[in-house]
This record gives structure tokens, C-alpha cells and sequence, in this order.
């Protein structure tokens, strides 16, 4: 398992203290990276190490600029970062070196972060499982002696942070890419509504519902990083009192969805100790979740459409051969959607995302991140369909947060009987990024050790 030793505000801390080397911290994470199997698809070291110098030498003037200055950072290989090339995760995409780095990446830089590398992903962004053929395949940090998937697509960034090789790392998700990886190794990741920031220098994959964001091992470091992405001066986000937020528990998804009883079990523990701690929770079904459930069952996903339309050229291409084949029919099955058909998903999502405002009336709901945890690698790696089947079924969950816009935190909510993490996630109606980070900053004191 996992026992990292400082979080990233901490190392901020012990930096601006005098007691933590930029310098050291980040020849570390280097090392570090360069053992750790699958993770990484680039390093930075030159920039790295100039970055680490800069924060140190500001640290000794007395002058750094912000809580995470001289803390080490890794960057799913979506977002550009100047003098590297953008692989997506494949081999098919340009092998020129970005000229800029990403909007993101520029505002972190400009918080002091240092950026050591680029972290694995599925190809393309298109799977919730993990695997990659071109570049490896990490395995989750809770595998044993039976590798298990590490949860996709941000697979590399999750285990950057499970490893200890950074503190925090960079994601982004479209159906769950960072709050999967996060359940399946015990981290914290916080997906904001899409609006929240830029995504400009990040390749993409579904135009209305790529959302970039942070996986760390506690809510507070995934907050000041995404303050520092945006450029914003972190202020920690104090947790909601019991009078001023409710809890909703959708009770009727068991009825729907195969989830497997550790993991509601360990849900449920969590309610008991909400409401032991004075904290309201109710138990219903909320509509417009199984709305969201029927549109994606009868509609399709919209992400499979916006995914075709940007990398359907490739499908049927020479290129395409180079691909995945599991990534490359996934891509494909959404060829035959009509126009029509993408218009109504579009209709019908405005409408769930207003209703589920309404529904919730200021609620925060709760529900398992992903119905199981994480599956053994091996039959996935040698049965497609089992692998597609498998994929959908992790996704189940994350995807309704994802059409609907949510801002969502996926928290850990205990393991298994084999040591396996289970998930659980927050969520809130489009743009309540706010008021959710301190619903979950308060259900986080609860629940989570935080190391």
C-alpha cells in the first residue's frame, strides 16, 4: 500500500521553513519516476531541475510565491509542456515538441510548481481500465501478488502520487478518468465542472466534457493545485458546518447497478458516521440520476460521439493500425450515430442538468465511485470483450457526473476483504464547485486518514 510521508502543502511548509531542498525533493521524484514501471512516458529533468533552483533560491530570499512553490508535480501526457512532445497516450499523433506549455502548466509554473514529467494514460484518453500497449501498463498500488488494473484514463498520474514519486499530479476526465484511477488506489481527485478552467494545450477527446483536475492523497492538495491552475492565490477551503449542508444518498441504485456489497457497505458507514456526527443524509432515489442512466442506455454515450468526431479519420487510416484495437473499436462504434440523435442527447442533457439543480435543492449527493474496485489485469489484457464489458460497467457511475457537469470528489471509503480500495463520490449540480469542495472537506475529516 501506499504510505507517502509529506503531502504537498506539507512539503510547502517544510520548504518555506528551510527544512525540505526544492533542489533534493526534485532529484528525487526523479529517480523515483525513472523505476517506476509504466508510469511515466516523458521526463523533464533540465526544466525540472532549473524549476527546483528557482524555488530555492526564492525560498532563501524569502520570496516564494505561493504554499506549493519548489513542490514537485507530474502532468498527464495530454497537457503540452514546451520543448516535449504531446503523445496521448499513442504513436499516431504529431511527434513535434509543443512550443507552449498549456495554460495550466504555465499557471502552475507560475506558483512555483516543478514539473518532472509526463505520466501515462490509455491511448487517446478512451478507456476507464488503464491499459496501454505502447507505452505499458502500470498496475494499481493494491495488487499484491495479482496485478489489477490502475484505472484510467489518468493511470500514470494516479500512480505518481500512490507511488510517492510526486504529491500531486494532473489529470483530466471525460467519463471518469481521474476519479477511477483515484478509487482503484485510495487517492482523492476532484473533477470541477467543465468551465472551471482553460483547457487550451490539452489535446482533446469530448469537447463538452473534458474536465482537467488533480488526484492527490488529500482534498486540501487537490485544492491548492487547482488554485494554482487557474492562477488563483490558494485559500484553504474550511469544511461546512452540520446546520448547513445536506447529504443525499440514492438509495435505489443497488436496484440498477451490480454494485458489489463492499462497496456499498463501506458507503454506508459513511452515512452512519455523517449523521452520528450531526450531519443530515437522506435516503431516496434522485431522479435525474437514473434519467442520466436511461439517456446513456438508450442514446449511447455523447462522450463516444464528440470522441469520434475529433479522432474518426483515424479509424479506417493506415494510422489506425497503429492503434490500440480496443481504443480503436470503441472509436469506431460510434460511427453510425445520426445527427439527430446527437441533437437530442444535447437537448436532453441541458435538461438533466438543470433538473438535478432542482432535485437536490442544495444537496450534495453521495454514491459509490465506481460499483467495484479493481479487476484483475490479466483476463482484461487477453479478452476484448470481456475488456469493453468491463470498461463500461467502471464507467457506469462516473459518467452520470460527467453528462450532467458535475463537480465531483472521489474520496476512499475503506477496502475490501482482500484489501481493495472502494470509492466514494460527491458531486453537486453544475458550477457548485465551491459550495461542494467544503461539503467534502467536511465528509473528508470524517473518513479519510489523512496520510
Amino acid at each position: 500500500m501506499s504510505n507517502p510521508t509529506l503531502t504537498a502543502l506539507e512539503m510547502g511548509e517544510q520548504i518555506a521553513a528551510g527544512r525540505l531542498d526544492p533542489i533534493a525533493l526534485t532529484r528525487e521524484a526523479l529517480a523515483k519516476a525513472l523505476e517506476a514501471e509504466g508510469v511515466f512516458i516523458s521526463l523533464c529533468p533540465e526544466r525540472a531541475l532549473a524549476e527546483a533552483q528557482a524555488a530555492a533560491d526564492r525560498a532563501r530570499l524569502k520570496l516564494r510565491r505561493g504554499p506549493l512553490d519548489g513542490v514537485p508535480l507530474a502532468w498527464k501526457d495530454l497537457f503540452d509542456l514546451a520543448g516535449t512532445v504531446t503523445t496521448a497516450g499513442s504513436r499516431v499523433l504529431s511527434n513535434q515538441p509543443a512550443e507552449t506549455d498549456a495554460r495550466a502548466a504555465y499557471n502552475a509554473a507560475a506558483a512555483g510548481l516543478v514539473s518532472v514529467g509526463k505520466t501515462n494514460l490509455t491511448e487517446l484518453a478512451y478507456s476507464g481500465l488503464g491499459l496501454n500497449p505502447h507505452y505499458g501498463t502500470p498496475v494499481s498500488i493494491a495488487s499484491g501478488d495479482t496485478p489489477r488494473v490502475p484505472g484510467g484514463s489518468s493511470s500514470g498520474s494516479a500512480l505518481a502520487v500512490a507511488q510517492g514519486v510526486v504529491p500531486a499530479a494532473i489529470g483530466t476526465d471525460t467519463a471518469g478518468s481521474l476519479r477511477v484511477p483515484a478509487a482503484f488506489n485510495g487517492l482523492v481527485s476532484y473533477r470541477p465542472s467543465q468551465n472551471r478552467h482553460t483547457r487550451e494545450g490539452v489535446t482533446p477527446l469530448a469537447d463538452t466534457l473534458d474536465t482537467i483536475g488533480v488526484m492527490a492523497h488529500t482534498l486540501a492538495d487537490c485544492v491548492a493545485v487547482d488554485d494554482a491552475m487557474r492562477g488563483e492565490t490558494y485559500r484553504p477551503r474550511k469544511p461546512l458546518a452540520q446546520n448547513a449542508v445536506r447529504f443525499v444518498v440514492d438509495m435505489a441504485l443497488p436496484e440498477r447497478i451490480d454494485i458489489e456489497p463492499a462497496v456499498w457497505r463501506n458507503l454506508m458507514q459513511t452515512v452512519d458516521k455523517l449523521r452520528a456526527a450531526g450531519y443530515s443524509v437522506e435516503e431516496r432515489a434522485v431522479a435525474p440520476v437514473h434519467e442520466a442512466l436511461d439517456c446513456i442506455e438508450a442514446l449511447g454515450w455523447l462522450g463516444a460521439v464528440e470522441a469520434y468526431a475529433e479522432y474518426g479519420h483515424l479509424v479506417n487510416s493506415d494510422l489506425g493500425e497503429q492503434m490500440d484495437p480496443r481504443v480503436r473499436q470503441r472509436l469506431g462504434g460510434a460511427a453510425s450515430v445520426s445527427g439527430e440523435r446527437l441533437l437530442v442527447l444535447y437537448r436532453e442533457r441541458n435538461r438533466m442538468i438543470h433538473s438535478l439543480k432542482e432535485d437536490l435543492d442544495g444537496a450534495v449527493l453521495l454514491t459509490p465511485t465506481v460499483a467495484h474496485v479493481a479487476p484483475e489485469l490479466e483476463p482484461l489484457a487477453k479478452d476484448p470483450e470481456l475488456f469493453a464489458a468491463t470498461n463500461l460497467k467502471t464507467l457506469k457511475l462516473s459518467m452520470v457526473a460527467s453528462l450532467l457537469d458535475c463537480p465531483a470528489v472521489a474520496l476512499p471509503s475503506g477496502i475490501d476483504a482482500d484489501n481493495q480500495f472502494t470509492g466514494l463520490q460527491l458531486s453537486a449540480p453544475c458550477g457548485e464547485d465551491e459550495w461542494l469542495l467544503r461539503s467534502a472537506t467536511a465528509v473528508e475529516a470524517l473518513i479519510v486518514d489523512a496520510r
